[in-house]
C-alpha cells in the first residue's frame, strides 16, 4: 500500500500500522481504560443527520472562518500532539508546513518535539502554544514568555490532564519515554528496521520546550514521572485566570466539557475553549464533544469562540458539528496517522482531502459559505 491509495482516514491509519512499530502505533491509536469514550467520539456524529437544500446556486464555496483572531482558510485545523518525532522524523515541522499550505491553524505541545522557533521560522499559519500548568510558577511565566517572544499567536491551556490517563495498550507494550519495553515491545520494533534506522539517523530526539526540566538520558525524568511530579493537580480557576491576564492575547482553555465550566472561562477573559476529553485518552466513559456542543454553544457560543475535536474522520463530521455552532472543529489522529505514514506530504494529501470533502459536501448542503450553516440542517435520529 502506498500513499496515492489513501483516500480516507482508514487508510492512513492502515499504513501507519505497517509502518511503525507496535507500541507507537498503538501510543496513537489507543486511548483510556476500555477505549469506549474514544469509540464514541466518532460514533457520536452517526447519531445526526444532514438534511440538504438544493438549487441554492452553490457556484463557488469559501471555507474560511476566522476563530480567536486567526483567518483560516478552512474550518478544521491540527491540534497540538506530543511526541510527533516518533511518528516521522519530520515531525512538527511537516505538520506545520502542511498547515500553512492549506492556510490553517497547527500547534506545538509543551511535550512537542521541534521547538516553538522552529516550527515558526517553516510556517506562516497560526500557531497554538498547548501548554501544561506546572507546579513551578516561574516556569510557567518563563514558557508563555518564549512563546510571545516566538510569534506563537495563541495560548492553549490543557485542563484536563493534571493526571495521565490509564492507557492499557502502553502497559502491555512497556511504551513510555524513554523507552522500557517489554519484551513483547522489543520484538515490535525489531519487526520494523526502517523505523530504526530513521530514528538513529536524523536527528536526535528531545523536548526542545522541556530541555531544562526532563533529561531525556541516564536516569532521566520520565513523561509518567513528568505528568505526576512536575504538573500541579491544584490548579485552580485563580491560577488560569492570572495566566489570562498575564499572556494579554488569545487563550483558549482545551479540555472544556461542562456548561459551568463553560461560563467560567468566559468569565476569566478566554477568547476560545475546545470542547475535548483528549481523544478519549484521559477519562474513559466521559461524553463526546460532538454530544455536548449544542448546550455549550447555546449557554456561551455568543461570548467565546466555541471549538470542538475528537473522533473527526470525515468532512460531514465538521459540517455537522459547524451546524450546530462549532467556529471550527480540531483534528489529532486524522493528520498523525498521515504524518507516520509519509511525513509532509502524507499531512498534505490528508488536508487536501479534508478540503475536498468540505467543499463537495457543502455544495451537496447547498451551502456556499460556513454561515450558511445551521441546525436547520440537521436531524438528530429518535427526535
Amino acid at each position: 500500500m502506498r500513499l496515492k491509495h489513501c483516500h480516507n482516514f482508514h487508510d492512513f491509519r492502515r499504513l501507519a500500522r505497517r509502518r511503525l512499530p507496535g507500541p507507537i502505533f498503538d501510543y496513537i491509536d489507543g486511548a483510556a481504560d476500555d477505549e469506549v469514550t474514544k469509540a464514541r467520539n466518532t460514533e457520536a456524529f452517526d447519531s445526526v443527520d444532514l438534511v440538504p437544500n438544493v438549487l441554492r446556486g452553490v457556484t463557488d464555496v469559501d471555507l474560511s472562518v476566522t476563530v480567536m483572531g486567526q483567518k483560516l482558510a478552512m474550518p478544521f485545523y491540527c491540534s497540538p500532539t506530543a511526541l510527533q518525532r516518533l511518528f516521522h522524523h519530520d515531525g512538527e515541522l511537516a505538520v506545520a508546513q502542511a498547515a500553512a499550505a492549506y492556510g490553517t491553524m497547527f500547534g506545538v505541545s509543551s511535550l512537542g518535539t521541534v521547538s516553538l522557533e522552529a516550527a515558526r521560522e517553516v510556517s506562516t499559519a497560526p500557531q497554538v502554544y498547548q501548554f501544561y500548568f506546572h507546579k513551578d510558577r516561574g516556569l510557567n511565566a518563563a514558557m508563555m514568555e518564549r512563546a510571545k517572544t516566538a510569534g506563537v499567536e495563541v495560548m492553549m491551556l490543557t485542563v484536563d490532564s493534571i493526571t495521565g490517563g490509564n492507557r492499557e495498550r502502553d502497559l502491555r507494550t512497556g511504551f513510555s519515554i524513554p523507552f522500557r519495553l517489554t519484551l513483547a515491545g522489543m520484538a515490535q520494533f525489531a519487526m520494523k528496521p526502517m523505523w530504526g534506522i530513521n530514528y538513529v539517523t536524523h536527528e536526535k530526539f528531545r523536548l526542545p520546550q522541556l530541555d531544562d526540566h526532563v533529561d531525556m538520558g541516564g536516569g532521566a525524568l520520565s513523561i509518567g514521572r513528568y505528568f505526576t511530579e512536575m504538573l500541579d493537580p491544584g490548579m485552580t480557576w485563580d491560577d488560569v485566570a492570572r495566566m489570562v491576564a498575564d499572556w494579554g492575547g488569545q487563550f483558549c482553555l482545551k479540555g472544556i466539557m461542562s456548561v459551568e465550566d463553560a461560563r467560567r472561562a468566559v468569565e476569566i477573559g478566554c477568547t476560545g475553549i475546545i470542547l475535548s476529553n483528549h481523544g478519549g485518552r484521559q477519562l474513559d466513559g466521559s461524553r463526546s464533544a460532538f454530544d455536548q456542543l449544542a448546550e455549550i454553544v447555546d449557554a456561551v457560543g455568543d461570548r467565546i469562540d466555541v471549538i470542538m475535536d475528537g473522533g473527526v474522520q470525515r468532512g460531514s463530521h465538521v459540517l455537522k458539528a459547524l451546524s450546530l455552532g462549532a467556529k471550527a472543529v480540531g483534528a489529532g489522529r486524522y493528520y498523525l496517522f498521515p504524518l507516520a505514514a509519509a511525513g509532509q506530504a502524507g499531512v498534505e494529501r490528508a488536508l487536501g482531502q479534508m478540503q475536498a470533502e468540505l467543499i463537495r459536501d457543502m455544495r451537496l448542503m447547498g451551502a456556499s459559505k460556513v454561515s450558511d450553516l445551521s441546525r436547520d440542517n440537521l436531524r438528530f435520529r429518535g427526535t
